[in-house]
């Protein structure tokens, strides 16, 4: 049968019903799904780098000859090595003539190098074939699979070898030593039947590599490389050859414009790129085909957020009304005097309130720039209008924090609309059954103006009596669901109510995310700190001077003041690990990743992309042979109460207390009956004490950026100077040097999440796929920003009703082409 785009992938050949399922597991289910799974690497096997241009460190896609292979059997593990031989460049003759007569000196400069200097990462003479020796630990499944003068494509980082010698090796021509590279064996030149006929994907061209569609299961075996070129060859083939032409999603006047290849171009180009394609440009995803392909993503995404952005102008919601009673509640409740930013945010909200269009805003700012304060104020404007407000927080700690700065705030507060003191109620998971059901009554009587809790609050049981706004905290944190509920919760009449909603986030958005998670949403942002605040001292120290640092810890408490140590666990050596929101603790910086369930995948070997090839701006520190234990929370505060910070007051705070033991602890250190506050990250946002100076976090190498910056806005909310201890252990990444190092540089928060989101990538920025994150098969969020940009100016211009350069046919297959990605591929709903 012919192929087209949605003809699913069973019928195409050398796939068939068994592969097809699996296929399926994956979200592959039709040729159109099957040819967005793009490579994530090319080698250039048309002109391959020669050796010589590589230097120790590097990540190099080489070309050579097996020349021979041995299995060493040692005490540890067997290990596979192999030794390939890497022809050298042609060089072109030199006349003679032609050049000065050379001194004694220069002439000696050329001689070659004496036996005591081999090994020792000089090149070879140019006559002698170099070569490359290649590990494998626990290679043993790999004795039997290559034979003298096969060909074969490696990819892997190059290594000094310090012998210079390997096996079937001239002595001294081995400056390089591969462990664990991913490879392919090449077919020969002279083959016959079905490898003869695609000889022509694997050699003389740049060769795309796939990452397995069936990642180390034991049918992905099969999946390799090579498979996924040959079943690409067929289906362009047979698409170019189908009288059916492929259809072009998007509008012929805007690919004209922007001189966009059509759809299938640009996929036929990544597949298969042309002679003369720019392999910087392929690996950074540059290409006239790649910008393409993303922009089409993120043109559908923006022109899908647009529409919800209009579609919710057309609902009805509540005109709240600004009047005497209002500004007379606000002025009650100010504790100092607002900053320009938190005056002009709170005048964007309100504006948003006075009309009666449902209000979709999201206030981001720093940490302690007092997102708080305007968040109740806005809820003060609802309460006054006689509708009620809820605020949720993602963890029960949080949620008691804002309860009481709330019920502090508004403890001598009289409402000019009631004449009564405002009800604040709270409702988090852990409370007892009795307590809950009070605090559900009371929210459903209209007996509690704000309602402060957990995803408690989204519970079918809760239901409000008159809601009109909902605040939600650190909202990345929810699932979209959860979100959806609490703004859909029904009035006693049964009806979903539609009231205003107020985002906040502590953690500032990069503007990419801004344009898409948050795109539907109006954005605010308090760009200015409270006066008052100093800028907190950033230092690193490694974990042998801890003992000046806890030093300097009882000179600040001697001072007056109070301190934070946080761990990344509770107790054990991987407990509490979900706190954590970057590194393993497990990870060892120096161990090669093991390529072996991949490499058994018909000659191909796959391994995970390296997180940067770039050398890092500091070195790394050499890793020791043990894996480095991790410090815990609770035996570091026996371990400190009775050793470094003996005589001080100390107190524990961890996620798995109760809630009323975190609550009596938290309350403890406010009143500063506690000196030094032992930790996990349970304090990263909500926390306000302003007489803690001190905040020493332990193993900050672990840590995330967003996480240590929130970590590091604890203290600092005083007018005393502020300093925060980053104590390092011994074994720190490349990755981690640059957060730390970035630490220490700034404390602007939306520099600091950039890096963040260039290091993480959006899905690990946020941490869980039910954040809203769209599902993105080509263009990335970190990357992408100048095309993300271009594409939503493009999309709102779309979304105009009238454009007389658009005709009828284009704007209905845009309309249901949008339809499809909305549902299918970026997975969104209302937030």
């Amino acid at each position: 049968m012919p192929l087209d785009l949605q003809t699913p992938v069973k019928f195409i050949k050398r796939i068939g019903d068994r592969v097809a399922a699996n296929l399926a597991t994956r979200g592959i289910d039709t040729i159109e799904d099957l040819l967005y799974h793009l490579p994530f690497r090319y080698e250039d096997r048309l002109h391959p780098k020669p050796l010589s241009q590589y230097n120790t460190g590097d990540m190099a896609s080489l070309i050579g000859e097996v020349r021979g292979t041995v299995l060493l059997r040692t005490r540890s593990a067997p290990i596979f090595e192999m030794t390939i031989g890497i022809k050298p460049p042609a060089v072109p003759p030199i006349e003679l003539s032609s050049r000065p007569e050379r001194s004694a000196v220069e002439r000696s400069a050329v001689l070659p190098a004496a036996a005591t200097m081999q090994g020792l990462l000089q090149p070879p003479p140019a006559n002698i074939l170099e070569t490359v020796k290649c590990m494998w630990f626990h290679g043993t499944y790999l004795k039997d699979k290559f034979k003298p003068g096969q060909t074969i494509a490696l990819y892997g980082k190059l290594e000094g070898s310090r012998s210079g010698n390997a096996l079937h090796a001239v002595p001294g021509s081995t400056r390089y030593k591969m462990i664990q590279p991913t490879f392919e064996i090449l077919p020969d030149q002279n083959a016959t039947g079905e490898d003869a006929e695609f000889i022509s994907l694997e050699m003389g061209r740049i060769v795309p590599i796939y990452k397995s569609l069936g990642g180390e299961t034991a049918w992905g075996a099969k999946l390799t490389s090579r498979w996924h070129r040959r079943i690409m060859w067929t289906v362009f083939r047979e698409l170019l050859e189908s009288t059916t032409p492929s259809p072009e999603t998007l509008p012929t006047t805007l690919t004209q414009r922007l001189a966009l290849p059509s759809r299938m171009q640009a996929l036929q180009n990544l597949h298969f790129p042309p002679a003369g394609t720019s392999m910087l440009d392929l690996m950074s995803a540059r290409t006239h085909a790649h910008r393409r392909l993303i922009f089409e993503e993120f043109f559908y995404l923006e022109l899908g957020l647009e529409l919800k952005r209009r579609k919710l102008r057309t609902r009805i919601g509540t005109a709240f009304t600004t009047d005497d009673n209002v500004r007379n509640a606000l002025k009650q409740v100010l504790p100092f005097k607002p900053t320009a930013a938190q005056k002009r945010v709170l005048g964007e909200i309100v504006t948003d309130m006075r009309n009666p269009k449902p209000m979709r805003r999201l206030l981001q700012g720093d940490v302690g720039s007092g997102k708080t304060i305007v968040a109740l104020q806005a809820a003060l404007v609802a309460i006054e209008n006689g509708y009620q407000a809820a605020m949720m927080a993602p963890t029960e700690i949080l949620a008691t924090q804002h309860y009481l700065a709330a019920k502090k705030l508004l403890a001598d507060a009289i409402s000019p609309h009631t004449n009564r003191p405002y009800r604040v109620t709270l409702l988090t998971g852990s409370l007892d059954e009795r307590t809950k059901r009070e605090a559900r009554a009371r929210i459903f009587r209209g007996e509690t103006d704000l309602a402060i809790g957990t995803h408690a609050l989204v519970e079918e049981k809760v239901d409000f009596a008159n809601l009109g706004l909902v605040i939600i905290d650190e909202q990345h944190r929810f699932g979209v669901q959860q979100r959806f509920h609490l703004m859909r919760k029904p009035g006693p009449d049964g009806i979903a109510s539609e009231p205003d909603v107020l985002v906040m986030t502590a953690t500032p958005i990069p503007r990419t995310l801004a344009l898409t998670v948050y795109g539907d949403l109006d954005v605010s942002v308090i760009d200015e700190l409270p006066p008052g605040r100093t800028p907190i001292v950033t230092r690193r120290m490694t974990e042998d001077r801890a003992s000046e640092v806890w030093d300097f810890v009882r000179k600040q408490v001697a001072a007056g003041h109070q301190a934070y140590i946080v761990y990344p666990i509770i107790e054990g050596a991987n407990d509490d690990q979900p706190e954590l929101d970057f590194a393993k603790p497990d990870e060892d910086p120096g161990a090669p990743s093991s390529t072996r369930a991949s490499a058994r995948q018909g000659g191909v070997s796959s391994a995970a992309r390296p997180l940067s090839s770039k050398p890092a701006s500091k070195p790394a520190s050499k890793p020791s042979t043990q894996k480095q234990k991790l410090r815990s929370a609770t035996e570091m505060f026996d371990e400190l109460s009775h050793g470094p910070l003996a005589g001080l007051k100390l107190g524990l705070l961890h996620g798995r207390m109760s809630a009323d033991d975190k609550e009596v602890a938290m309350a403890r250190f406010k009143r500063g009956e506690i000196n030094v506050l032992v930790a996990t990250t349970v304090i990263e946002v909500g926390v306000d004490v302003p007489n803690s100076t001190v905040i020493v976090i332990e193993h900050a190498e672990r840590f995330g950026l967003a996480q240590l910056h929130q970590l590091r806005g604890r203290v600092g909310r005083g007018s005393h100077k502020s300093y925060c201890v980053l104590l390092t252990g011994s074994s720190i990444t490349p990755e981690a040097e640059l957060r730390l190092d970035a630490m220490v540089r700034t404390q602007n928060g939306f520099e600091l999440a950039e890096l963040d989101l260039q290091q993480r990538g959006p899905g690990e920025f946020f941490g869980t796929r039910q954040a809203g994150l769209p599902d993105l098969r080509v263009a990335n969020l970190a990357r992408d920003r100048d095309i993300l940009e271009l594409a939503k100016t493009e999309a709102t211009a779309f979304a105009e009703p009238q454009d007389p350069n658009r005709t009828d046919s284009e704007r209905e297959a845009v309309w249901a082409r949008l339809k499809q990605q909305w549902q299918r591929r970026y997975g969104l709903v209302e937030a």
